[in-house]
């Protein structure tokens, strides 16, 4: 059986990775900087990593959620004192694409509404309703595109007022930087603008943090430096440094009721053993503080540049803007 060809492939087979580096078949070296999907969040075979999870699943890998799992439990409390959302709720799933399912779900059963808002080169998985509100149409087959999605230009807030006043609205689901897209970034004006937009016509504002949150930025999540406050923030890739665990933190706005979300994998004893580890390596190892200091000397060492334009982003996330075309760059 072949493999169903879907990824353009580099032409590199890695078989270990220590810290920032991984090392192919033939040990060459290389330093990892494939920041496209940004799961590795402590380092690649990171020790604290390596030990919790073999002890995890030397003794219990995966259970169904119909038991009680203390590991969600401690889960919920380190991301609630490291992120400050702590009037928030947890919920577990998989995949970024399956937390921003969950997310626009949620709201649409909140709201009794089903129209999204999302905007142009953003991106928030490849499933049912995510990919929907993905700004890429060669991702979106014929059933996604029944779902009601309105895509609107990045810091256009009188046409977003525009399209809220119907009332037709269920979430207005945003990249505070946007990760696929090019790394770009608006004004705190229009962040501030959608939150007072979702309150006022009862829109459930979703954070897509999938790539910024987990410190990436130097905050934990990147709105947190604007004065908003989503009803559902989605968490993904930094999670579990590698291993699938996603979920939703859920405003107390939203209530729950039984059978209202569900998941199979979702918040099993290893991803929350990976995720726990995470969380506890960001804090001990100032991780946060890390990505300021790396991004500063980044953005120092840019300058240098010839024909630099801009850097975009913050933090870890960051990117070049020239002022050519990127295809003159040899």
């Amino acid at each position: 059986m072949s493999l169903f060809n879907v990824y353009p492939l580099f032409d590199i087979t890695p078989v270990k990775a220590q810290d920032v580096y991984v090392f192919d078949e033939k040990n060459t070296k290389y330093l990892d900087l494939y920041g496209g999907h940004a799961v590795i969040s402590i380092g690649h075979s990171h020790p604290k990593y390596v030990q919790n999870i073999s002890e995890q699943v030397s003794k219990i890998g995966f259970y169904s959620n119909s038991i009680q799992n203390p590991l969600q439990k401690e889960l919920a409390s380190k991301l609630a004192e490291l992120s400050d959302c702590k009037n928030y709720e947890l919920f577990l799933c998989n995949s970024g694409a399956e937390a921003n399912e969950n997310a626009l779900k949620l709201a649409s059963f909140h709201t009794n509404k089903k129209k999204v808002i999302a905007f142009k080169n953003g991106f928030h998985g490849r499933t049912s309703a995510a990919v929907a509100a993905t700004d890429n149409l060669k991702i979106i087959a014929p059933i996604n595109a029944q779902q009601e999605v309105e895509i609107l230009a990045l810091g256009d807030l009188e046409s977003l007022e525009k399209a809220l006043s119907k009332n037709d609205v269920c979430a207005v689901i945003i990249e505070f930087i946007q990760g696929v897209g090019g790394l770009d970034e608006n004004t705190a004006d229009f962040y501030e603008g959608i939150d007072k937009l979702c309150k006022k016509y009862n829109t459930c504002f979703i954070a897509d943090e999938v790539q910024s949150g987990f410190g990436r930025t130097g905050d934990f999540f990147a709105f947190q430096k604007y004065n908003v406050t989503p009803d559902i923030i989605s968490i993904a890739k930094g999670m579990g440094n590698g291993f699938p665990v996603s979920g939703i933190l859920i405003h107390p706005t939203i209530k729950a009721s039984f059978g209202l979300l569900g998941t199979t994998f979702g918040g099993n004893h290893l991803a929350c053993a990976a995720a726990i580890t995470v969380l506890d390596v960001i804090k001990e190892e100032k991780l946060m503080e890390n990505a300021k200091e790396i991004s500063a000397y980044f953005i120092e060492k840019s300058k240098e540049i010839p024909k630099l334009k801009k850097v975009k982003g913050r933090g870890l996330m960051l990117g070049l803007e020239f002022d050519f075309p990127i295809a003159e760059i040899r």
